[in-house]
């Protein structure tokens, strides 16, 4: 018997799909977040290196701490308080 793939992307074909349009832009790689700002995250198909889990895609979280080039983010889901390291074109400000 042939055993599916479990990897990270597994099962992402639509949640990880970009509009037909949609270009690559140098601006999300350039962002600055400070300790305390809240983000919201927003999964870049394009970039691989430092991507959170797709169970994450659109929660809120604040920004703990700056790791290098990536973002040390908290997150509450449920009783449970987790953190995740992302770098900053998987994160948007929350306006």
């Amino acid at each position: 018997m042939v055993r599916s793939s479990k990897g990270l992307r597994s099962g992402t074909r639509r949640k990880l799909k970009k509009k037909l349009r949609e270009k690559f832009k140098v601006e999300p790689f350039l962002r600055e977040f400070k300790p305390g700002e809240r983000v919201v995250i927003a999964i870049e198909p394009f970039s691989q290196k430092g991507m959170p889990h797709i169970r994450f895609k659109g929660k809120i979280g604040i920004v703990s701490e700056k790791r290098g080039n990536s973002y040390i983010i908290s997150i509450k889901t449920g009783k449970k308080e987790k953190h995740l390291t992302a770098r900053p074109e998987h994160l948007k400000p929350v306006e």
